[in-house]
């Protein structure tokens, strides 16, 4: 469990730390250039390790169960965060309705899987990583105003968005299944 926490906290102050610390981040970046990103992608690739250490050897006492039915919404927020995902780099029209469509896909993977997984160890690292997201965006609105929006979007990139969060959402299920965790309804019970 230590390692979980230290996970979710190293991610959330290396994403944080340009929002908590502006001048000293810049003052990084005027200095090392672009070693800087190296200087954060470090801490962010050793944060998942740990997340993935501490999620995997978990032997979380399980706090709440959901009923089967939830593994239905579970799904469908899932498709909706891998929609979410994808909105910032295309050119559908939902981009210019969302400021932070990666940090609303975070959120809702991470409500996601709060929803059918109610062991503490889950409650810790997709709560902890919720709270991270929801202070990112509360953090970047405060100090970022007068942002231009994306003004295009085409059916084209609509249909686009959807195909190829469609065949992600199956390959993250294909992933799970893989895995060992099984991500759809069970049925016949």
């Amino acid at each position: 469990m230590f390692y979980l926490l230290l996970g979710v906290l190293l991610w959330s102050f290396a994403h944080l730390f340009k929002r908590v610390f502006p001048d000293l981040r810049k003052m990084l970046d005027d200095t090392l250039g672009n070693w800087s990103k190296i200087v954060f992608a470090v801490p962010l690739v050793a944060s998942v390790v740990l997340m993935v250490m501490g999620y995997r050897g978990n032997t979380a006492p399980i706090l709440y169960q959901s009923p089967d039915w939830m593994v239905h919404i579970n799904n469908t927020l899932m498709l909706l965060a891998v929609t979410f995902f994808g909105v910032g780099n295309s050119k559908s029209h939902a981009r210019q309705w969302f400021r932070h469509p990666q940090l609303y896909g975070f959120i809702s993977w991470a409500v996601a899987h709060l929803l059918v997984n109610g062991d503490l160890a889950s409650i810790l690292l997709f709560g902890g990583l919720l709270i991270w997201a929801i202070a990112e965006i509360v953090l970047i609105n405060r100090q970022e105003t007068g942002v231009t929006r994306y003004s295009g979007g085409s059916l084209k990139g609509d249909l686009r968005l959807l195909g190829i969060s469609i065949v992600v959402y199956l390959v993250i299920i294909g992933l799970h299944i893989w895995a060992g965790v099984w991500p759809l309804p069970v049925t016949g019970t």
